[in-house]
């Protein structure tokens, strides 16, 4: 059975897992190594035997500041575009084997293809898995628009964690400094969740069934605002939850729990 389970989401870290109990992948590694190893246990995850390879979409600190001792307890291969990975072999955050991901990689029947998404970074990107037993999700986040290139690749998947950062009302009065507060609005920052709704709108229209918004601000949003607007506005669609589809919003930290597809 494919599982997607959400880790960590948030602005100060993440960490995904996508697969079985027996076999699977990570998509960013923003915990700490001890944190990401009880995470997995606490699901029922070994991550000695279980983790084949960890995906990294980009080089910030919320998505790679447990690489370093990841690669080195467990030696699990570390996959990324390029340039992410020169940043972080400069940075010595990678002890183990590693592999430019170019535009795939086939691993123990999983199916991994890397896709641009806009951020303000050297390189980023998001991750469409097909898995062993042939069903796709995806992994979007850290993305300021929903490009051609990005919405194609999110099309026809049965699954996908997609980022519904902030709320553009609770951005505006938060405690942020108005350099960040722009840097987050613009087209290399993140994705409100009103541009989400109009995205997942979009998708549902086209066969996805289940939604995972992550990536949530700690200061300008909350879940059940994510939710709420995410429900609101793809209703003005015609969709309606859980008749067309389900949707959930990731946990900060997991406390044991996934979504199957």
């Amino acid at each position: 059975m494919a599982r997607i389970y959400p880790l960590f989401s948030s602005s100060k870290g993440n960490c995904t897992y996508i697969g079985s109990k027996t076999e699977g992948i990570l998509i960013d590694c923003g915990a700490s190594f001890t944190r990401i190893k009880n995470a997995l246990d606490l699901n029922g995850i070994d991550i000695n035997t279980a983790v084949k390879g960890v995906f990294i979409t980009h080089e910030h600190h919320d998505h790679v500041c447990g690489l370093k001792m990841l690669t080195k307890k467990c030696k699990i291969p570390v996959f990324a575009q390029s340039y992410t990975l020169d940043i972080l072999h400069s940075e010595g955050m990678v002890l183990s084997y590693s592999e430019d991901i170019k535009e795939y990689v086939e691993l123990d029947g999983f199916h991994i293809k890397c896709f641009p998404t806009s951020h303000d970074t050297t390189e980023s990107c998001g991750y469409r898995i097909t898995l062993p037993d042939g069903k796709i999700c995806a992994v979007c986040t850290d993305l300021g628009f929903v490009s051609d290139t990005v919405e194609e690749n999110l099309t026809g998947c049965e699954a996908i964690l997609i980022e519904s950062n902030y709320d553009p009302d609770m951005l505006a009065s938060c405690r942020y400094p108005d350099y960040l507060k722009a840097r987050i609005r613009s087209s290399r920052g993140h994705l409100s969740n009103n541009d989400c709704a109009a995205l997942c709108a979009r998708l549902i229209g086209k066969g996805t069934t289940r939604f995972i918004l992550g990536h949530l601000s700690q200061d300008s949003n909350t879940p059940e605002k994510a939710l709420s607007v995410n429900y609101e506005l793809i209703a003005q669609s015609g969709y309606t939850a859980p008749r067309d589809y389900i949707m959930t919003a990731a946990p900060v930290e997991t406390s044991g729990g996934f979504i199957s597809f």
